[in-house]
């Protein structure tokens, strides 16, 4: 089976972009968005549509595999790829990526994912956004050409068992922070709330305000749950502590286990609990953090997201001994071959791989999320896209059931 053409149509994302240094700088909220001038290059605005470029593989046969290409939330910060907006990227795709694929054989998507990776214009390489959805339509074009699920594919290239069992799923509540978490309690949520502590008023003057919502968590899981629920609770935090406290890395283990102590006996998880300028200071202070929670024996397990986008950069956190977990950011990783090596590393280290991605994907991009997780058997998936939590929940946690029900061992 080959690929006959291609066609590229714009499209929305889940979610939106967000300039988290404006809105971190104390932007004004005005109902849904932000009032204020936007800081990141690239922006119109401080929270603006999230777009997509969906790309259409017409196959020989007369089938047709597409994937999404897409970016995170929080583009161009934190060692990101700039903003990612379609009338820009999409004639880059038709007159480079175009001429590479049109008339190939779908036998092998690892070979062709990793030439799309290479590919360079002016002596520098393709937008990640373009990587990720162009990996994801060659994956469904090659598992439309052997009748595999996506998943088979995976794993009989990566030479891997297709192991029937279910991935823990964590969900964003997104500022509905209160309403969003009864909604993940209700429906059983493995993972919950990340909670979207990007903004001092969330977190609170030395962490009170977040401190206060995780005893009002506890109480509404003991609540709305029942005996057999023991949900992570995991805070995605932002650099907050950081700012907080100064950059004092003793204050702000401190903080962590007492934060901890609050959430018991629930395991708790801190994804970006400091914010440093580049990739180095990043590691170095998240080393350190690690460190001193060992020393003192507190249980909080630390997640690497900023600064952590390329495989390259995964490899570094790991092998540095940075993290607990990486957050593997689909998106950023580029093509979605990259987010399967970057899980398998996680693997052989002994680290936990928390398979995120972003509220600001699609339905697609989730999908193909799903197959990459069952395959690896990463230790975590996020719902996506969007905040509402049920969509996601249910796009992701239905793609798990109806994938596993395919697998015949």
């Amino acid at each position: 089976m080959r690929i006959e053409r291609i066609q590229c149509v714009p499209g929305l994302t889940g979610f939106y972009y967000d300039d988290l240094p404006a809105i971190q700088q104390r932007a004004k909220v005005e109902g849904f968005f932000y009032k204020g001038s936007p800081i990141t290059e690239g922006y119109q605005a401080i929270r603006q549509p999230g777009e997509s470029i969906s790309v259409m593989l017409f196959l020989d046969e007369g089938s047709v595999a597409y994937g999404d290409c897409s970016a995170v939330t929080y583009s161009g910060i934190g060692g990101r790829d700039p903003l990612f907006v379609a009338k820009t990227y999409l004639p880059i795709i038709e007159q480079h990526v175009f001429p590479c694929l049109i008339g190939r054989e779908l036998r092998h998507f690892r070979s062709l994912a990793e030439e799309i990776d290479q590919l360079e214009i002016k002596d520098r390489p393709l937008h990640t956004a373009i990587c990720f959805g162009v990996s994801q339509a060659l994956l469904g074009g090659v598992a439309l050409a052997k009748r595999k699920t996506m998943m088979e594919v995976i794993c009989e290239e990566w030479n891997l068992p297709a192991i029937k069992k279910r991935i823990p799923i964590g969900i964003q509540t997104g500022d509905q922070r209160y309403k969003n978490a009864e909604k993940a309690i209700v429906k059983r949520v493995d993972v919950l709330p990340h909670g979207n502590i990007n903004k001092m008023k969330a977190f609170g003057s030395e962490g009170a305000a977040l401190l206060e919502y995780a005893q009002w968590l506890y109480q509404r899981i003991d609540a709305l749950g029942d005996p057999n629920y023991h949900p992570i609770l995991h805070f995605d935090v932002y650099g907050m502590p950081d700012m907080a406290f100064d950059k004092d890395l003793l204050k702000i283990a401190a903080y962590l286990k007492e934060l901890g102590d609050a959430c018991s006996p629930f395991k708790v998880q801190i994804e970006c609990p400091l914010l440093r300028d580049n990739r180095t200071e990043q590691i170095e202070a998240m080393c350190t953090l690690r460190e001193l929670l060992r020393e003192q024996d507190i249980g909080v397990e630390l997640i690497v997201d900023e600064w952590c986008n390329t495989l390259m950069d995964v490899r570094e956190f790991i092998n540095a001994g940075a993290a607990d977990l990486i957050q593997i950011k689909t998106p950023d990783l580029g093509g979605i071959n990259n987010a399967i090596e970057a899980v398998l590393h996680c693997k052989r280290k002994g680290v936990g791989a928390y398979l995120g991605g972003s509220c600001n994907e699609t339905v697609k991009s989730a999908q193909v999320t799903v197959h990459i997780a069952l395959a690896t058997q990463a230790d975590q998936i996020l719902a996506k896209p969007g905040m509402g939590v049920d969509e996601g929940l249910m796009i992701v946690s239905n793609e798990i059931s109806r994938t596993l029900a395919r697998i015949v061992n």
